[in-house]
This record gives structure tokens, C-alpha cells and sequence, in this order.
């Protein structure tokens, strides 16, 4: 069976809907500003979800249609990347046993009864995806950062090749699924601000340095730091931000001219960085998901009102002592 084969069967229409969870996202939030083809996916979700503020008595033909409509955020996903893959198609990583394929997102219905998910995007580049929140994001991932997506996908099948399929996944996959499910990229131009976060000092990586901190609404031109969420788990999490959210981070270091450069330009740049970052961290004999640096991800500049007040950044529950080396 081709990969085309498996491509839903239906395109988000007039009859098809999205619950009513899809609603409650914050589309002009500043931790969704960078996600690539934001505009299409917004409208679109928008669209279907609000089609789904009815009774659920009211209309039985609309029922019976949303039962049967299990691929419509596959297929939504689908066409932004077909929009967005018109200059290089994003792939699979290849692998020993898997050769290199284009990324096509399937319904959940596609994924064979018993084999992992990660072996099935790497035999066939199709991505199991269901009507929900996190796959909605896990999707948006692969569209924003997609040669990293590939790049944990081969780390999985290193490890299931080398180990198998067990209830322990091993340190390797632990890190891995950490990052991928709450996953954050610093970029940066100032060296001492990554040192800093990386130490938990957090006046120094995130409070005296502010204004040189990139705001998503308002582009300066002094920019020397931002945050772009990786994770899918963490972006469904902050439908409903709390303090205590805390991302697992890595440094990526830049040149000063990286933020003068488009978004689209920078994504394409950061994705390259950070699937060679990636690369190296999992391909230590000591890695461990302890590797990743905490991150409030509250505390971000710019990413919730109230850290523009110091005193934000005193809660010691949220913003705690650090307790390893820099790595």
C-alpha cells in the first residue's frame, strides 16, 4: 500500500466539525507565534470548531457525520504542508532499515494493530494523527521543526533496533520523549544569558536582560534572546497557562543578524541547529532527560503580563536553586 492510499478520505468542510475543546485556544498567544502556517490552521480550526457549539440532541444527521469524520485534523494538517513543502518536501530521517519518505499525516485508524508508532512513520513517513488537542500540536511540530521531528524519530529506531520494544524505553527514548512532548529552543546571541538559565539564575537570564528579550507583537531590532516551544504536550498544556509550567530546554547560540531575519528564515535555521544539537545531546553515553534545563515557561519575557513585575520571579516554588553543572 502506497502512502497516498492511506490519506483521509475526507477535507474539513461545511459538515465537518471539531469538538468544543478546539475552542478554548488562545491563537494569539506569544508561545504559538512561531508555529509555520499559523494563519491557515487557525482559521481553519476556528472554522470547524466553532460548528460544534450545538446540542447534543439538536441534529442526529451531525452526530452520526462526526463519528465518521476520524481524520479531519490529518487532513487539515495535510494541506499545510503541502503549502508549505512547494520548495523542499520534509522527510523521514533514514535509517538502517527505513530509506528516507515524505511526511503525510493519516488517520489513527491507519496504524496496524501492534506496531509502535515510531517504527510506522520511519517504514512509511505517515503520521498517526486523531481528532484532538495534542495531535493538532504534535502536527504543528512536524510542520514548524521538521527535520528535528525526523531527527527524534531516528534516535527511536536506533534503540528499538538496538533493544527492542520493552516497558523501559532507556535513557536515550526517555530524553527524547521528554523533549519532544515539552520541549523548549533558546535562541540566543548573548552567550551569558543561556549560562544563566542553564545555572537557574534566573535575575540573569531573564529579568535584568528584558528589554533585550524578543517580544513576538513588537520586533526590536536589539533582540538577543526568544523562546520557541517544541514540545506538543506542553503548547495543549497552556490552553489553561499556570505558573508552574516548566519546560525541558536547550541553548541554541546564534549570531547577532539571526533575529533581523524573517521568521520562515529563522525557523529553517533554528530546526537546522537544533537536529544537529539534538544529534550530539543523544548521542552522549551519558545522556539523561537531567541533560534538558528547566524552564518556567511563564517567566519567559514577554510571555505572560505579569513577570514584567520582578517580584514575579521570587515565587522559590516556581523559579527554584539550581541543582546540576552546566552542560
Amino acid at each position: 500500500m502506497t502512502a497516498h492510499a492511506l490519506l483521509p478520505k475526507i477535507s474539513p468542510s461545511a459538515t465537518d466539525s471539531l469538538d468544543s475543546s478546539f475552542a478554548a485556544i488562545n491563537w494569539q498567544a506569544p508561545w504559538l507565534c512561531h508555529l509555520s502556517q499559523l494563519d491557515y490552521l487557525s482559521q481553519t480550526v476556528e472554522n470547524l470548531s466553532s460548528q460544534a457549539q450545538r446540542s447534543d440532541g439538536e441534529d442526529a444527521n451531525f452526530k452520526d457525520n462526526f463519528n465518521h469524520s476520524t481524520a479531519i485534523i490529518a487532513e487539515l494538517l495535510n494541506t499545510a504542508i503541502t503549502q508549505q513543502n512547494k520548495k523542499s518536501p520534509s522527510q523521514t530521517k533514514p535509517t538502517q532499515n527505513n530509506q528516507a519518505h515524505a511526511l503525510i499525516f493519516v488517520s489513527q485508524d491507519a496504524l496496524p494493530d501492534g506496531e509502535a508508532y515510531e517504527s510506522f512513520i520511519a517504514s512509511t513517513g505517515n503520521i498517526p494523527t486523531r481528532d484532538n488537542l495534542h495531535d493538532l500540536f504534535n502536527g504543528s511540530i512536524w510542520l514548524t521543526f521538521p527535520k528535528t521531528k525526523a531527527l527524534l524519530n531516528y534516535h527511536h529506531m536506533c534503540q528499538i533496533a538496538e533493544q527492542g520494544i520493552s516497558e523501559s524505553r532507556g535513557r536515550v527514548r526517555d530524553t527524547v520523549t521528554v523533549f519532544d512532548e515539552n520541549g523548549a529552543i533558546l535562541v540566543t546571541s548573548e552567550p551569558h544569558i543561556g549560562k544563566a538559565l542553564i545555572k537557574f539564575d534566573w535575575q540573569a537570564s531573564l529579568v535584568s536582560p528584558r528589554d533585550n528579550w524578543e517580544n513576538p507583537r513588537q520586533p526590536n531590532e536589539d533582540t538577543q534572546a526568544a523562546v520557541y516551544i517544541f514540545g506538543h504536550a506542553l503548547l495543549e498544556q497552556l490552553i489553561q497557562p499556570r505558573k508552574p509550567l516548566c519546560a525541558h530546554s536547550v541553548v541554541i547560540k546564534v549570531a547577532p543578524d539571526f533575529f533581523t531575519l524573517s521568521l520562515p528564515d529563522r525557523l529553517a535555521s533554528i530546526d537546522n541547529k537544533l537536529a544537529e544539537h539534538m544529534h550530539q545531546l543523544l548521542s552522549q553515553d551519558d545522556i539523561t532527560p537531567r541533560n534538558l534545563s528547566p524552564l518556567p515557561i511563564l517567566g519567559v519575557p514577554h510571555f505572560w503580563a505579569d513577570n514584567a513585575n520582578p517580584e514575579f520571579y521570587e515565587d522559590s516554588y516556581v523559579f527554584r536553586n539550581g541543582r546540576r553543572q552546566q552542560v
